[in-house]
């Protein structure tokens, strides 16, 4: 290991390149007038909406989760009347299957009004964003971080696919020649 100055950034060395065909591809890159200010912020906005994502994630999971109790509801049913207890059987048909969730609405208007009132909204808004402040180049924060902390040379740490230093996948070599 090379000695350092204590506050030089570790793998200085590695980090500094001249290779063209070494970093982000083009969509991955900053447009001159985009300035640091803009990247971080439009990073934040996509991670809001990655977390929206998640929680739209979460709600299909309780639409299904929902429907599939409420289905196996048939089948409880169909016990309790098989073991005599009628009049269970009536009030878990009555009372529980096929209930609303939340008044008037069972989960999948819940779903249909949240991706029309909020996630549509935002993901729209998220995309003019995009377009109008960074040429609608994504994830422009990311790549600034991973040019930052990936070592330059190093196979591992390539900047893309099919970049010199990228490994041969499983798959045949992306790589001409």
């Amino acid at each position: 290991m090379t000695h350092q100055e204590p506050d030089q950034e570790p793998h200085r060395e590695h980090r500094e390149h001249s290779r063209e065909d070494d970093g982000p591809d083009r969509a991955h890159q900053r447009p001159e007038d985009v300035d640091d200010r803009t990247v971080e912020a439009l990073g934040a906005l996509s991670k809001a909406l990655e977390t929206t994502e998640r929680a739209r994630g979460h709600l299909y999971a309780f639409h299904q989760l929902t429907g599939t109790a409420d289905l196996e509801l048939d089948r409880a049913v169909e016990l309790l009347r098989a073991a005599g207890h009628d009049r269970w059987a009536d009030r878990v048909q009555r009372e529980i299957l096929g209930r609303n969730v939340i008044p008037g609405r069972w989960t999948f208007q819940l779903v249909e009004e949240y991706n029309a009132t909020y996630y549509e909204p935002f993901r729209t808004l998220e995309r003019s964003a995009l377009a109008e402040l960074a040429d609608g180049r994504d994830h422009l924060y990311e790549a600034r971080m991973k040019e930052a902390r990936r070592t330059h040379g190093h196979p591992d740490h390539s900047a893309r696919p099919g970049s010199p230093d990228t490994p041969a996948g499983p798959g045949p070599d992306p790589r001409p020649g």
